[in-house]
């Protein structure tokens, strides 16, 4: 069994403190991504978990068995970094078989496990290649390999696809979560892309100045986001943050109205406890914008710009109250050509927001 648990685990560096008793569970098998931005402690914890760290606090479970002080060798991970960190003197193959060798396992068992891996990330043909006549892509299969071969419980990933192009990041992310199916091993992912995170994970662990934010899977942080924070990470282009002013609240519903035009108002399911001239942040994702006439009101807005994408378009927008906004718009190829645009707000695709950015329900 690979399951891992994190129990209260802190990190310090000497006075400061950088990880804040962290607590997850993570299921044997499942595919965990850790979010946030740089400096969150992301891969800090990647690292404790990993050995790499010793932690300040807490214990860390893997497998059934806590591993605090036990050795990285000895603790059946395997890790991929950012860097490929392969040797450039040796061919594909030496570099899989590598650490197999160095710890004295039997040659046959190492060279079926080779032959596996090779199998696995279709790299049979690049077996005699050296790193430097391999692209970014190649490399980062070979690196994955080399961690393949070590059948570990528990693969960590620390931002493998960093140093590669869009197209290539794309390509990796389906060869990352094919890999996940085929092997039903238990995987932590770090990345600062919430692209990445949401296309790759059964479960994000979004993570702000060394805290757990929020632990769910994809769906559920972007469609029940616990504070602004995580609104505000999770969804590409982000969400729309506009200020506003409760007008009335009666233990059911609650009446705001957008900062700068009272006559801008939505009546939203969220019961307190906020009291009428409170300020609060309304939330809107781009997609989530209706045609005009179609919401409970009307925003019009000046349009700065427009990116056209095919199918889609994007729209970069200010409000009258000088708020920025990006509007999502299907096929709206003439926005470009005006200087205004109407768009609906809908109640229930929205989301209301405290001072605090704890999330009003």
């Amino acid at each position: 069994m690979s399951e891992l648990s994190l129990k209260n685990v802190v990190k310090r560096f000497g006075a400061l403190e950088i990880v804040h008793g962290a607590n997850l569970e993570v299921e044997d098998g499942e595919f965990v991504v850790f979010v946030g931005p740089s400096g969150c402690g992301k891969s800090t914890l990647l690292r404790m978990i990993a050995g790499l760290e010793d932690i300040s606090g807490g214990e860390i479970n893997i497998g059934g068995k806590v591993v605090n002080d036990v050795e990285p060798a000895d603790r059946g991970i395997a890790m991929v970094f950012q860097s490929y960190a392969l040797y450039p003197h040796m061919t594909v193959e030496e570099n899989l078989s590598f650490g197999l060798r160095m710890n004295g396992n039997p040659k046959q068992d190492t060279e079926k496990r080779v032959k596996h891996a090779a199998n696995i990330l279709q790299i049979n043909e690049l077996m005699q290649r050296r790193p430097k006549q391999l692209s970014g892509g190649q490399r980062q299969r070979v690196a994955i390999g080399r961690a393949i071969v070590r059948e570990p419980q528990v693969f960590l990933f620390d931002e493998p696809l960093s140093n590669l192009d869009a197209e290539l990041r794309v390509q990796m992310r389906v060869e990352i979560s094919r890999l996940h199916k085929q092997l039903g091993t238990t995987m932590i992912y770090v990345t600062h892309d919430q692209t990445e995170a949401m296309t790759l994970a059964d479960k994000i662990v979004v993570l702000r100045a060394g805290n757990i934010e929020q632990v769910g899977a994809p769906l559920d942080l972007y469609d029940d986001p616990a504070n602004q924070f995580v609104a505000g990470f999770v969804g590409s282009p982000k969400m729309n943050f506009l200020k506003a002013e409760v007008l009335e609240e009666d233990g059911a519903r609650t009446t705001v109205a957008l900062a700068g035009d009272k006559n801008i108002r939505l009546t939203m399911p969220v019961r307190g406890p906020i009291v009428p001239g409170a300020q609060v942040t309304l939330g809107i994702r781009p997609e989530h914008f209706v045609d005009a006439g179609q919401g409970e009101t009307d925003l019009t807005v000046t349009i700065d710009v427009a990116e056209h994408l095919g199918n889609t378009s994007y729209i970069y927008a200010t409000t009258a109250a000088g708020e920025q906004l990006i509007i999502e718009r299907p096929e709206s190829r003439a926005a470009g050509n005006r200087d205004t645009l109407t768009v609906g707000l809908s109640a229930n695709r929205t989301f209301l927001f405290d001072s605090d950015g704890n999330r009003l329900r």
